[in-house]
């Protein structure tokens, strides 16, 4: 049994290397940008994006841990769930929980695009009109607070302990700076680590202007999930994307009260563009279908 000073000592490990890989995606992004057009001023962004995020911690806190983090241990000692009826080694049970839970999430991730009212919270973190390694932290606190039940329901089925909660909650926070990041990675690197995880350029893909690609590149860790589904989109330039959502392009409203405001106010014209018409690409625009491109 691991005692409360050994648990107290991993959370503070896990702590200090998430951070560290934070300020490892930031220096790289000052290093070797991939995006160039930037439309706000960073710092100023930064500070809006971390109060967001500030605002996101406060209720995962109140909302998710209580219930989730007891529910693994309930689902330990009662052997809920998929997992536990396995009775599998320690270590293949974390990995595969790791994985059934990336799984999962690729669904949530679809419903909060897909159903209206979910899609007003999920705006807040497309809104935004640069996208970096604070984009990550930028997911309004009442989207978090609505996917408890989401949560709970993974945690409970697959049959998740509390170190297999764990894993997963940090693969997936490492997962996610990385890949918002504005880190230009080598072309053939980036290629070869994007038949297995999600990277910067696939994500940024996500995070365009344009509704179809909006709608593909959902998984948030593996990328097998969109190759499963059919959703992977790899052949946009990064330079030919726009990040962002059309109705909501002035950045003066979009500060951080406005941001915070967004989901609860009249919602704007979705993708279309504000004289009513729907960007598209031309072919021209595009590369082979099956390569990531530059």
């Amino acid at each position: 049994m691991v005692n409360k000073k050994q648990k107290g000592a991993s959370r503070w490990l896990i702590t200090g290397l998430t951070v560290a890989w934070f300020a490892g995606l930031v220096w790289l992004e000052r290093r070797q940008g991939l995006r160039d057009r930037q439309v706000e001023s960073k710092l100023r962004r930064d500070v809006r994006n971390l109060a967001v995020g500030g605002f996101g911690a406060i209720a995962l806190h109140v909302a998710e841990r209580p219930i989730v983090v007891p529910l693994a241990r309930l689902v330990r000692r009662r052997r809920w769930g998929l997992l536990q009826q396995m009775r599998l080694p320690p270590w293949a049970e974390t990995v595969l929980a790791v994985v059934l839970m990336d799984y999962t999430l690729y669904l949530w991730h679809v419903l909060v695009h897909k159903v209206p009212w979910l899609w007003r919270f999920h705006l807040v973190h497309h809104a935004d009109l640069d996208m970096d390694a604070s984009t990550a932290l930028r997911f309004h606190f009442a989207e978090l607070a609505v996917s408890v039940p989401w949560r709970a329901a993974q945690v409970a089925a697959i049959g998740v302990s509390p170190p297999a909660l764990s894993a997963w909650q940090t693969f997936l926070f490492c997962s996610i700076l990385f890949h918002h990041s504005n880190v230009r990675l080598p072309i053939g690197l980036e290629r070869r680590l994007s038949r297995w995880v999600v990277t910067p350029r696939l994500h940024g893909i996500h995070h365009s202007m344009l509704e179809d690609e909006a709608n593909s590149n959902w998984s948030s860790g593996l990328t097998l999930w969109d190759w499963l589904h059919g959703t992977l989109r790899r052949n946009v330039a990064q330079p030919a994307i726009v990040i962002g959502v059309p109705g909501y392009r002035d950045p003066a409203e979009l500060t951080l009260p406005d941001v915070l405001a967004l989901p609860f106010g009249e919602e704007r014209l979705g993708w279309d563009n504000p004289d009513g018409t729907r960007s598209v690409r031309t072919p021209t625009e595009l590369g082979p279908p099956s390569v990531l491109q530059a």
